[in-house]
């Protein structure tokens, strides 16, 4: 019994310590106290970043147009997706990069890495601002928006567009903190976003106080504010604060070499989410033309409720994909493999419970979003059709990670382009509209297409190729 009490006061001890954000190295010591540093600050960091889909679901479901104001959401974020995409794949590139200086001990190079990667993101982001704001209402009806979604919901689309920079940024930096194994840092900086958009959501969507009553454009000031002030706390700790990483003015002279080794890795990793996320656009709009907007607002929901729930997942894989760059710069590619198999083990476990959530009480969790019971409906039968794979998401996510992580993001891309443009997407279209089962076959093709890519990533992560990419 001592002995538990003690592996249960280690346990809480190393919490406390990551979430502290003291400096650890991680090519050294105990592989299992290393993820848990590293996981622990990044399953909250991840959490947190999901929450802002879900508050805004959760506020303007309770408007009188919920129908109208939940699809103008699940649509707008579906889209946006696109440009999670850039700053995910910019921010798999920095990680990659950064954590393989790391590993080499090689600080400055890691700093001016992360410099380099900054003023890409910035380039790429303000063009896509620009297009997204002006593009915005025409964008919602190529998703098969109704005329009455396009007119009440092309402000919020609008303003969530023209924050691409802070979007981007937030992924961006902190991907930078996570490659020097700074989880902590990234995670703060997500706690401050989340809360003030927490915050000011209720606020400027019902006009509380002082407060105007903007409605569904309530929810996207307030998205867009928190995000913006998440990079500018990144931005202090990354230039004005002595940390593992600290940019300096001059890091940010152009440097077309370290530009070209970022853009090999991260315009792959662009593709690779590029690919998932246009999946899901399609997925949406199969959903759209073959059911109703309360089946539109029903799959919104279960989405954001799968994202809720599978990025802690994606906080063990970016910890795998941390350690297998910088044991992969400090030349230990045993402890790099036996980082990520640990990994997936506590993933597995995690998702298991997860699922088994999704498949027998989808009805509770459904009904916390909306009272309406058609909208209800569809969400409880996609929550739990997905919840049958979710374990199957899991082990897909940690091993398509190391492999990004280890710099080698073309195989995850093909993997990508097998599973969801040549699996999910023509079954998809086959059960829903061939086979006129309507959204169910577009939510059965989902955990379908996820199983064969874990399948694939695990076959390829064992191969071993990865270990030999230079970076």
């Amino acid at each position: 019994m001592a002995f538990s009490k003690d592996k249960v006061q280690h346990f809480f001890r190393l919490v406390k310590q990551s979430i502290k954000g003291e400096e650890h190295d991680y090519t050294q010591g105990n592989v299992k106290v290393a993820i848990v540093l590293l996981a622990i600050p990044m399953i909250l960091e991840l959490s947190l970043e999901s929450i802002f889909a879900v508050v805004d679901i959760y506020f303007v479901g309770h408007l009188p147009n919920a129908d109208v104001a939940v699809a103008t959401v699940g649509l707008t974020e579906a889209v946006i997706s696109l440009v999670y995409t850039i700053g995910i794949g910019l921010s798999v590139g920095a990680t990659a990069i950064v954590s393989r200086r790391i590993g080499e001990k090689d600080v400055i190079g890691a700093s001016k890495s992360g410099a380099q990667a900054i003023i890409v993101s910035l380039f790429v982001s303000i063009i896509v601002a620009i297009l997204g704001y002006i593009f915005a209402p025409n964008i919602l009806g190529l998703m098969g928006a109704r005329q009455e979604v396009i007119d009440e919901g092309a402000m919020f689309s609008r303003i969530i567009f023209a924050s691409s920079p802070a979007i981007i940024l937030l992924f961006l930096i902190n991907g930078i903190f996570r490659g020097a194994g700074d989880a902590a840092m990234a995670m703060r900086s997500l706690w401050i976003a989340s809360i003030i958009n927490i915050f000011l959501c209720p606020f400027l969507i019902y006009g509380v106080g002082p407060f105007p009553e903007l409605g569904l454009t309530g929810a996207a000031i307030a998205t867009a504010i928190g995000r913006t002030t998440g990079v500018f706390y990144q931005c202090y700790h990354l230039f004005l604060k002595d940390r593992t990483i600290k940019i300096l003015q001059q890091y940010f002279k152009p440097n077309f070499e370290i530009i070209k080794s970022l853009l090999s890795i991260a315009t792959p990793a662009m593709l690779q989410f590029f690919i998932q996320s246009g999946s899901w656009i399609v997925l949406t709009y199969i959903v759209s033309i073959t059911g109703s907007t309360d089946a539109s607002a029903g799959y919104q929901i279960a989405i954001r409720n799968v994202v809720f729930f599978i990025l802690p997942a994606w906080g063990f894989s970016n910890a795998a994909a941390t350690l297998v760059g910088q044991n992969l710069g400090a030349k230990q590619t045993d402890r790099a493999e036996q980082s990520v198999f640990l990994t997936t083990r506590y993933t597995v476990i995690f998702m298991g419970f997860v699922s088994l959530l999704f498949v027998f009480l989808p009805e509770t969790i459904i009904s916390f979003y909306t009272s309406n019971k058609i909208i209800a409906d569809y969400g409880v039968q996609a929550l739990r059709i997905m919840g049958f794979g979710f374990i199957f998401y899991g082990i897909g996510m940690v091993m398509i990670q190391s492999l990004n992580g280890a710099g080698d993001t073309k195989t995850p891309t093909w993997i990508n382009i097998f599973c969801f443009w040549m699996i999910q997407i023509p079954l998809a279209w086959l059960l829903a509209v061939h086979f006129k089962m309507g959204p169910l076959g577009a939510f059965i093709a989902i955990p379908t297409a996820e199983t064969v890519l874990a399948f694939l990533a695990f076959y390829f992560f064992k191969k071993g190729k990865w270990k030999a990419v230079e970076v």
